[in-house]
């Protein structure tokens, strides 16, 4: 083992016996596995049999850089050794514990998590933590307490934005996947948010742009009844929708207009949060704070399913005497949460927040800006941290967004190449683990700078 800086590093496979169960794996995965997103029998999945640190491997012993970090969670890469003796630790001791017990681990990663979410430490705005097992039921769940606090029914979330595949929480989700589950649960309004690439609003300036969003967003609320809407949800920087960050000014806006109407700001950090965004929570690059926090992925790199919503103190008080509706089995599931205070005391024991930030001010930024300049077929890139995309166009002038066809040329090239990247619409996504070394990120940013040709060739 070697290191880069303070953040633990693993360059060699792994030498466990490989499972005798190897030889079906893709066999029983295509007779017995229903997949998620997917058109059933188009899919030829491929089978993995280890990883480390942000590269994993085939059983023919093709390997990829992991430049999706499995899907925007791996914050800490893959098989960390610590994470992985915190899971065996606590396996030893007691697996499974009922939510209306008391545990040390479920205890412990409340009161970190807590801890990161205040900008002052420990005493602060957020007080409380409720878990659950992983994103889209922390979406449920904050939208519950939201409703409860307030009196009120109506959630408005935002077009270009994914907040779950549940019931509600793909209801309150503003892109094309919500479609076919509709229709919803009632009372959910969609808005506009900012993007100035492509601005709804026609904007001329991210200024500009701010100032025409929050605009609409108050008339949404006027209109919808300012004593109607109990939340609005929000990720500060959205994530599958392309890294859409906010332009000066805006989420300050959005705390504004919550205020003067009492509304629930509810943050969406599910993969923003834990490191991605360079903080352990995105809004924090900013000056305004949220009332409720949903959070998963990077809490623990998904090392188990682990979720929650960060709870304000005034809002946890307003079930003080009054029961909460709501519960799952595995709340606060003590190997879930023995993960969860492993990944915070590694976080701050390897500098990954540092490192993070480091990634995107001095690697991935320039190194995506330089891409953009000599490839036609790259419209913008946007990000911060190890959260970024790069947005591809059919003409710079227009702006016409890159068809599926090239999008999935650019990502073939990248996987031929040793590279895995992660795609969502006309747009690559640079996600790597947040410790990611440096040169492994050089590596894989100059497979996706040679593969960005197939793209500009496609514009001939």
């Amino acid at each position: 083992m070697s290191y880069d800086r303070s953040v633990t590093r693993l360059d060699e496979h792994t030498s466990a016996a490989p499972s005798p169960l190897l030889e079906h794996a893709y066999a029983n995965d295509r007779a017995r596995v229903f997949h998620s997103w997917s058109v059933q029998g188009a899919l030829d999945p491929t089978v993995i049999v280890g990883a480390s640190g942000s590269t994993f491997w085939d059983p023919e012993g093709n390997e990829w850089i992991d430049f999706s970090s499995m899907l925007v969670n791996m914050n800490l890469g893959h098989q960390h050794p610590k994470m992985i003796q915190a899971i065996k630790d606590q396996a030893d001791v007691l697996c499974m514990v009922a939510p209306p017990f008391a545990n040390d681990q479920r205890s412990e990663a409340g009161r970190l998590i807590v801890e990161k979410a205040n900008r002052d430490g420990a005493g602060g705005h957020f007080e409380k933590v409720f878990f659950t097992n992983a994103g889209a039921e922390a979406v449920e769940n904050a939208v519950r307490l939201a409703k409860g606090y307030t009196g009120r029914m109506k959630v408005l979330s935002a077009y270009r934005s994914y907040h779950g595949g549940t019931a509600l929480s793909v209801g309150l989700t503003g892109e094309p996947r919500r479609l076919e589950n509709e229709p919803s649960v009632p009372g959910l309004v969609k808005f506009w948010g900012p993007y100035p690439y492509r601005s709804a609003f026609h904007s001329s300036s991210p200024e500009e742009e701010t100032e025409r969003a929050l605009q609409h967003l108050r008339d949404t609320i006027v209109m919808e009844g300012t004593d109607k809407v109990a939340a609005i949800i929000i990720e500060p920087v959205v994530g599958t929708n392309g890294i859409l960050v906010p332009p000066p000014g805006y989420l300050e806006g959005v705390r504004s207009l919550c205020d003067e109407f009492g509304i629930v700001w509810i943050a969406d950090e599910v993969m923003a949060g834990f490191g991605r965004a360079g903080q352990w929570f995105a809004w924090q690059n900013w000056g305004a704070q949220p009332d409720l926090i949903c959070f998963a992925k990077g809490v623990n790199s998904g090392y188990v399913p682990l979720g929650g919503v960060v709870i304000s103190s005034e809002i946890a008080h307003a079930y003080d005497n009054r029961m909460f509706p709501g519960g799952l089995t595995y709340s606060g599931h003590p190997l879930g949460c023995a993960t969860a205070v492993a990944s915070i005391a590694i976080f701050e024991e390897e500098g990954v927040l540092a490192h993070a930030r480091h990634l995107g001010d001095d690697i991935v930024g320039p190194a995506l800006r330089d891409m953009a300049e000599r490839h036609r077929s790259v419209g913008e890139v946007r990000g911060l941290g190890v959260f970024w995309a790069v947005e591809l166009v059919t003409d710079p002038a227009t702006r016409e967004p890159a068809p599926p066809a090239t999008v999935g040329a650019v990502v073939a090239e990248c996987k031929r190449n040793g590279m895995w990247p992660l795609s969502a619409g006309n747009r690559i996504h640079v996600v790597p683990p947040c410790n990611t070394p440096d040169d492994v990120a050089r590596d894989g940013l100059a497979i996706l700078d040679a593969a960005l040709s197939v793209a500009d060739d496609a514009m001939s």
